[in-house]
């Protein structure tokens, strides 16, 4: 059975960031207040999640004017996670999850060696999770493959819901 309910408390985490920093969930969520987005991306190789990384950038505004930051964590190598910021500028939060320490407290799924289909080697798949200023969950969505997932306009939508039926 899930830990994640809504309204309960997210676990706390710390991970490298491509800037190479720790990154503390906790420490980071006291300093900046409002909601954050936290996303679990497959990796630079994936041009699904390169599209929705993009837009992603490219709707900040919207975030930034919502109090919302935007997190990213995928299990691909710092290195890699590094030359693909670099590449693309992006400007929110990158996080390496290499041993799947995160990926497992929040239970995203993972493609491993027993996974029933080939796709791109090991890796853990998208996923979702809008965060309160208290640290509590407002919103999880984790996929078992790179379709389904809510696009920048989606989530957007799903904030707005949120907000306007928030107890």
């Amino acid at each position: 059975m899930s830990e994640f309910e809504l309204g309960k408390p997210v676990p706390d985490f710390s991970l490298p960031t491509v800037n190479g920093e720790e990154y503390n969930f906790e420490n980071y969520r006291k300093q900046t207040g409002g909601w954050q987005l936290i996303i679990f991306f497959r990796g630079s190789w994936c041009p699904a999640c390169m599209g929705e990384l993009k837009e992603l950038e490219e709707s900040k505004g919207y975030f930034q004017g919502k109090n919302i930051h935007l997190t990213t964590i995928s299990t691909e190598n710092l290195d890699a996670l590094k030359n693909m910021v670099e590449d693309h500028k992006y400007t929110f939060q990158v996080l390496a999850d290499e041993n799947l320490e995160v990926l497992k407290k929040y239970e995203v799924h993972y493609h491993g060696e027993n996974a029933p289909y080939e796709d791109h080697g090991l890796h853990g798949e998208p996923a979702y999770f809008l965060v309160d200023e208290q640290g509590n969950l407002l919103y999880q969505q984790r996929q078992t493959s790179p379709f389904g997932r809510p696009t920048p306009t989606e989530l957007r939508k799903i904030i707005q819901y949120i907000s306007k039926n928030l107890k």
